[in-house]
């Protein structure tokens, strides 16, 4: 490969990258519309390879449903639905899946292609080879998450959908990263004084990561149901009830009122520590693009707390709550940027 085909070759290699982690993005939001309609547990088998095609006659349609009807959730929760009804939330699942193999798809074949051409640079396999490695292992995660609602109690398991959704985040994460790599890699060298904001901007990557893991565990305890009020809960700032249950340390998972007080805690958190990185980067760094980049991060941010606060008014309406899933990763999106402007440029 010459010097001047390799900035060709990574833009599209970049490119590819690009629509694969947009891909990923709608994978996350509409797994958001499948937790918040219910309709998560409506696919009660696993089909890796014939799982792409949805019943196709009436008969195939009853067959399926009846399959449903055998299952806690449809005994205990929906109980009298009709065949409609069931099409309507299997269609959400169904659709999540089939974009969950499609990603494969677009990911492992472009992948191979490149490779034979020789337009991968230098290092950059091993990372996408551990990319479609954890892809398969999301499909796995998936349906174990699923698995937990099958049973006794037609719920899935805060902790596997919480860790369901962080890989999700992590991989798209991933592919960003390699993005910027790919785009805006520069070998000069940064001036000392920059070296403290990029490492504060990497702990407010990771600090943003786990406030999206606060969010897995408010959906999978539906804590965002149990007040509806803002900036109190309910009558008070600090409600009732808190860390209640035995150890002590339970309630921060399995606890309603706890785990959603804990989420608006971080929540506040971040808001001080990512005002606070805006104003140090437009103050101190001498890079354009940093600027524009605390810039962005902080419209994100202001987006995401209004679409948060509107979640908890409007009482979760699947818009707004999917919507305000999709800012935390624009969020991240944009403190990955400037994190990344400030670290390898």
């Amino acid at each position: 490969m010459t010097t001047l085909q390799r900035p060709q070759n990574d833009r599209i290699v970049a490119l590819w990258l690009v629509f694969c982690a947009a891909v990923v993005f709608g994978m996350i939001m509409l797994g958001a519309v499948t937790r918040l309609t219910g309709s998560g547990l409506s696919m009660v088998e696993w089909k890796p390879l014939v799982g792409v095609v949805p019943p196709l006659s009436e008969q195939a349609w009853m067959e399926t449903f009846q399959k449903y009807k055998q299952y806690p959730e449809y005994q205990k929760v929906n109980k009298g639905m009709s065949l409609h009804e069931f099409k309507q939330i299997f269609m959400f699942e169904y659709l999540h899946r089939v974009l969950g193999r499609l990603i494969g798809v677009i990911f492992f074949f472009p992948m191979l292609y490149f490779a034979v051409r020789g337009q991968i640079r230098r290092g950059l396999m091993p990372h996408l080879w551990l990319l479609f490695l954890l892809g398969g292992l999301q499909g796995l995660l998936g349906w174990y998450m699923v698995k937990s609602g099958l049973v006794n109690m037609p719920r899935v398991s805060q902790y596997r959908l919480t860790a369901h959704l962080g890989l999700a985040v992590a991989i798209y994460a991933y592919m960003v990263w390699l993005v910027f790599d790919l785009l805006f890699m520069s070998r000069q060298q940064r001036p000392a004084r920059a070296r403290p904001l990029a490492k504060w901007s990497l702990a407010l990557v990771g600090l943003i990561y786990l406030m999206i893991l606060s969010g897995g565990l408010v959906a999978g305890t539906r804590a965002g149901y149990a007040y509806a009020t803002w900036p109190l809960m309910g009558d008070s700032f600090i409600p009732p009830g808190l860390y209640q249950m035995t150890p002590v340390w339970l309630s921060a998972f399995e606890d309603i009122t706890t785990i959603q007080f804990n989420h608006r805690m971080f929540a506040y958190l971040l808001c001080v520590l990512i005002g606070g990185m805006v104003v140090a980067v437009m103050r101190s760094s001498e890079s354009a693009m940093a600027r524009s980049a605390a810039l962005f991060m902080g419209v994100a941010l202001v987006l995401q707390v209004t679409l948060g606060v509107s979640t908890l008014l409007l009482h979760m309406p699947v818009p707004i709550a999917t919507a305000h899933q999709g800012g935390a990763v624009l969020l991240l999106t944009a403190t990955l940027f400037l994190s990344h402007t400030l670290v390898r440029q």
